[in-house]
């Protein structure tokens, strides 16, 4: 998957992804945010542009990810069907 350019966020970064499916994911690396301190990633999985705290993948965020373990995530977020909620 083609990650997109990081953005200037909180001070730290952040990369936004959007999908045919109408969800997306914000990934964050910034002070405050799960597993900064070690250089990881922390994952919001988005719905039309928002949070979403509600999809079979998980209803939280996901904290302290690197690269191929976000990556993997993404691809499963891509994969959801519109209505794959609980």
């Amino acid at each position: 998957m083609q990650w997109p350019e990081s953005e200037s966020w909180n001070g730290g970064e952040r990369k936004l992804f959007e999908f045919d499916n109408g969800y997306g994911a914000s990934l964050v690396k910034c002070p405050g945010s799960y597993g900064y301190e070690q250089g990881l990633w922390e994952l919001a999985v988005l719905k039309d542009g928002e949070l979403c705290y509600d999809t079979v993948i998980t209803g939280d965020v996901i904290g302290s990810l690197n690269d191929p373990e976000a990556d993997a995530i993404l691809e499963m977020i891509a994969q959801l069907a519109p209505d794959k909620v609980h």
